[in-house]
């Protein structure tokens, strides 16, 4: 026994003993970190060119964690954001844009509206392309507002014009006696097309026409002015894709020839030999500039996805993007009371979504009203439905040209497969006390007397809708009828039916806000974001919910694991040849 305890006491004297080596190592290597991080500043070269690499479409933004070192394209919005950071910084000489993910017409007038705005401040623009495989406008519109754009020889100039596509189930549904019954309001309301038809409707034709025609002919003009080409000549040749680099140059559309590395020395040659820095690391390493400073403080909102009712349920460790309605209004409220804070700047693309969880929103936003906090939407590439919904009574609503909003409508219902499994053998019954017990069965179609409580709920919910369409757009019922219907608008036809207030990009709701709080245009602006983006160790504390405690005792390391010292590390390691490791030094900004 004696013998049994001395060796328990040994091993206890041990372990203790080695989570006190640990404990000292660890703040050993905090600490030499932290000494590394204070004489790197933020880890950036003295020079450097921007590697904004777009072959792969982003979101609008997100809140989704970074996980340690990965290296994924940045939202669009921190683009935007740190595209406006690096025109202020004298280290930053242009950027090299790498393009091939298919952009949309929104997109390309988000970001290039960024990129002309970064060269205004006397920085240069590059733009390579190893082909505009995709047969959209998006990406070459993105491309032409560089100063110059290069593409691969003999590689495909495909960019042609818009187009959309649909597919209807309802011919399989017959087949297999599924029955879907979904009531719209109205007759442009078209999400649920897909089950109830065979093929588009007549208003649903005409919609979609009318916003493909509207982003052709906005991504048109713009390639035109940003050219300096005729808009006739522009569509001719558009007209005749696909072809090839060789013939885009002849007509002024490209202006170089030549491979990857040969359009990435230009940049470096007209950069005087900087290093090219990918946009996310930029973005990473000087995010919280955003965040100091001496102007009036601004909330940014950013909000992208479906609008759901309750809090964001993360369940993996790369974030959940959807617009959590608990989590927005709260970030509404926080932005209402903390009196800092001037005036709201609210970023939204979405479907749409829970009507619920829309009007909870809504209703977030109204309170930050009434308190003297003006509130001002800046649309994406899509605002429709719900995501107009929550942006109607808003102080002043700007949309990009081709941003797709409106959609004052209702969608409700049910597909049935009861039939359906059958066929198969399979055998599927409910039991229910209460006459609707079974209302959302999906065995059982909706009884006659259902489908008419279903269509007195959606002409309750579009008539609210419409209302507060009115209310927030000082619109008279009978002008929202006209344009509601469940139609949907690009930016450029929303303007003169005053669905929204003037057409620009993120930096027009900028100024449409200092306009609202009395400052004059030259007047930086602090943006503070809510909701704070979540860390690595807080998304795994929700998919580890049991642990919370001592995952969050961990901040500390996922804070150091993100600093540019650290970073600067693990991208030596990852570049440098196998076994060998080297760590060069940069140079502090300004020298």
């Amino acid at each position: 026994m004696i013998g049994f305890l001395r060796w328990m006491r040994r091993v206890a004297l041990g372990t203790l003993n080695g989570i006190a080596m640990l404990t000292f190592f660890v703040v050993l290597v905090v600490g030499a970190l932290f000494l590394v991080g204070l004489i790197e500043g933020d880890g950036l070269p003295s020079q450097m060119v921007l590697n904004l690499d777009l072959r792969t479409s982003p979101p609008d933004s997100s809140h989704a964690p970074d996980l340690f070192f990965e290296r994924r394209t940045p939202p669009v919005m921190d683009t935007v954001l740190a595209l406006d950071r690096a025109g202020r910084d004298s280290r930053v000489k242009g950027v090299f844009l790498q393009l091939g993910g298919g952009l949309s017409v929104a997109q390309a007038e988000e970001i290039g509206a960024a990129l002309i705005r970064f060269r205004a401040t006397g920085r240069f623009v590059i733009a390579y392309a190893q082909g505009f495989n995709d047969s959209g406008l998006g990406d070459y519109l993105t491309a032409a507002s560089a100063d110059q754009i290069w593409m691969e020889p003999k590689s495909p100039f495909s960019a042609a014009g818009t187009g959309a596509g649909a597919i209807f189930l309802r011919g399989l549904f017959d087949k297999i006696q599924a029955v879907p019954q979904i009531v719209k309001r109205s007759d442009y309301k078209s999400a649920a097309d897909m089950y109830m038809e065979k093929g588009y409707t007549g208003p649903d034709r005409e919609q979609t026409t009318a916003f493909l025609q509207s982003w052709y002919n906005s991504a048109v003009r713009a390639v035109a002015a940003e050219r300096k080409l005729n808009s006739k000549n522009v569509v001719a040749f558009l007209q005749s894709s696909p072809q090839f680099a060789e013939d885009a140059k002849r007509v002024h559309l490209i202006d170089e020839l030549g491979f990857d590395d040969q359009a990435k020395k230009a940049a470096r040659d007209r950069a005087g030999r900087a290093k090219l820095i990918t946009m996310g690391d930029y973005a990473r390493a000087t995010e919280d500039e955003g965040l100091v400073g001496h102007g009036p403080q601004v909330a940014l909102i950013e909000a992208a996805g479906e609008i759901v009712d309750g809090s964001a349920d993360h369940g993996s460790l790369g974030g959940s993007q959807v617009i959590a309605s608990d989590d927005y209004a709260e970030a509404f409220r926080k932005a209402r009371r903390d009196s800092g804070i001037k005036a709201i700047l609210f970023r939204i693309d979405s479907p749409g979504g829970s009507v619920t969880a829309s009007a909870q929103i809504l209703e977030a936003v109204k309170e930050a009203q009434a308190a003297g906090k003006p509130v001002i939407v800046s649309m994406g590439p899509l605002a429709a439905s719900g995501g107009y919904f929550v942006s109607c009574s808003a102080d002043k609503i700007v949309a990009e040209p081709a941003t797709l909003t409106g959609s004052i409508g209702v969608l409700t219902g049910k597909v049935s497969f009861g039939k359906s499994l059958t066929l198969i053998g399979v055998g599927a019954a409910d039991i229910g006390v209460g006459n609707n017990a079974l209302f959302d069965s999906a065995v059982e179609p909706f009884t006659p007397e259902q489908l008419a409580n279903l269509n007195g709920q959606a002409d309750v919910i579009y008539m609210d809708f419409k209302q507060k369409v009115a209310q927030g757009r000082k619109l008279t019922l009978a002008q929202v009828e006209t344009i509601a219907k469940g139609r949907v608008w690009t930016g450029a036809d929303a303007r003169p039916r005053g669905l929204v207030d003037d057409l620009g990009t993120f930096w027009t709701a900028v100024g449409a806000v200092k306009t609202a709080i009395g400052v004059s245009p030259d007047v930086r602006l602090v943006f503070k974001q809510y909701p704070e983006k979540e860390g690595f160790f807080e998304a795994l504390a929700d998919l580890l919910s049991g642990s919370a405690t001592g995952i969050r005792a961990a901040e500390g390391l996922s804070t150091l694991m993100r600093s540019p010292a650290v970073s600067t590390l693990a991208n030596a390691i990852q570049e440098a040849p196998r076994g060998q490791v080297e760590l060069r030094s940069t140079n502090l900004p300004g020298q």
